[in-house]
């Protein structure tokens, strides 16, 4: 039989049991600002979820924020209005965890510092090794937009770029391993995983200690591992559509005729399919050095131009205001064109050979386009 004693301490049991499975987990994380030049008004952003938008009033660059519902840890932005159009303005970007109290402090113009918590105390730490060991690329990088800037020609200046920052990246992801292996305890130092190239991914979650990579950062670390995978995956199987001496797909889309063109119809000339749009600012771009190919080596292969992403009207638009000579059609959104080629920008250039085979894949407006197409036709 219970005594008074046993009664009392088995009722607070119960208690304490009933108001543990009536709580959950806080899921909030409280940001603090104390900023200068930080301007009246913030845009809150979650990069996991693109369509979410919210608006911080900033006053005196004073400010105190809450996000809820933080169910797994994610990647915040703090951005000026105008900078969703395009414009400069200040823009601060940090990592967001439930039943944390970020602080914010010092000037966006400059530098700001993060404090608050036990977690962001550890993020400090990691931050401020990060713009340490960043300085010599960011210095490089300084360097060659000035020797750009004086009239250096691009080639040279990239050879120079090269040369100087293969090691210094090098330095740098040494940097963060070690960072990593003398803080394994330290919850932040998960957050530096990212930091990482691919192959040095798992490297890196392997010197955290089993606390921190089974904890509560293992979702926000092995999220972007599975999604640099799944991208690199993609980028293989690309390669190997658009792989030299691989048969080049065929394909029927509508004409600027609104007449069915195929690509095996130009088949016993070479034939260079323009993966563009309107849209496109590097498709534009290249436009005028295009054009001048088309009439140097008139006659010793066809532009069969692709357009994706755009309405019929602004495709047809686009042709006529840039006054484009070569063969033209259409490729509607629901077309499977893009994923026969492993299209993943623009604009890409395929030449494919008078057999039908691809000779070579270019992505983006790169000189090598020209020089091989000086190659192929200069000395015939």
């Amino acid at each position: 039989m219970y005594n008074t004693v046993t009664m009392k301490k088995l009722l607070l049991t119960l208690v304490v049991m009933t108001t543990a499975v009536g709580c959950t987990a806080d899921k909030t994380l409280t940001v603090k600002g104390d900023l200068k030049n930080v301007g009246d008004t913030l845009i809150v952003i979650n990069q996991n979820n693109a369509e979410w938008r919210d608006t911080i009033v900033v006053q005196d660059g004073k400010f105190t924020y809450t996000i809820d519902n933080i169910d797994t840890v994610s990647t915040y932005y703090l951005v000026a209005p105008q900078c969703l159009r395009g414009l400069q303005g200040p823009q601060l970007q940090f990592v967001a965890v439930p039943s944390e109290t970020l602080n914010l402090t010092g000037d966006v113009t400059e530098r700001y510092d993060f404090g608050g918590s036990a977690f962001y105390q550890g993020y400090h730490q990691v931050d401020l090794m990060l713009e340490e060991a960043q300085k010599p690329i960011q210095e490089v990088n300084v360097n060659c937009m000035k020797m750009l800037e004086n009239g250096m020609p691009q080639d040279s200046v990239m050879k120079i770029y090269q040369a100087a920052i293969v090691p210094l990246q090098q330095n740098f992801q040494q940097t963060v391993l070690d960072f990593i292996k003398a803080h394994p305890d330290l919850e932040a130092s998960a957050t530096l995983v990212t930091q990482m190239k691919p192959e040095k991914m798992q490297e890196a979650v392997s010197l955290l200690s089993d606390g921190v990579r089974n904890g509560r950062m293992k979702t926000f670390y092995q999220t972007i591992i599975d999604r640099i995978t799944a991208q690199q995956q993609e980028e293989e199987a690309a390669a190997a559509k658009q792989a030299e001496g691989v048969e080049a797909p065929d394909f029927t889309l509508n004409d600027l005729q609104g007449k069915p063109l195929s690509l095996s119809s130009l088949r016993g000339k070479y034939v260079i399919l323009d993966f563009w749009g309107s849209w496109c600012g590097w498709c534009i771009k290249g436009i005028p050095q295009m054009k001048e190919y088309y009439k140097k080596y008139a006659g010793k292969f066809e532009i069969l131009g692709v357009d994706c992403n755009d309405s019929d009207q602004k495709w047809r638009d686009a042709v006529k205001k840039h006054e484009l000579p070569w063969l033209h059609v259409y490729n509607p959104r629901d077309s499977h064109v893009l994923s026969d080629y492993g299209i993943q920008g623009f604009p890409t250039k395929i030449i494919v050979s008078p057999e039908g085979k691809i000779v070579k894949t270019i992505v983006g407006e790169d000189p090598a386009f020209y020089q091989l197409l000086d190659e192929l036709f200069g000395k015939k």
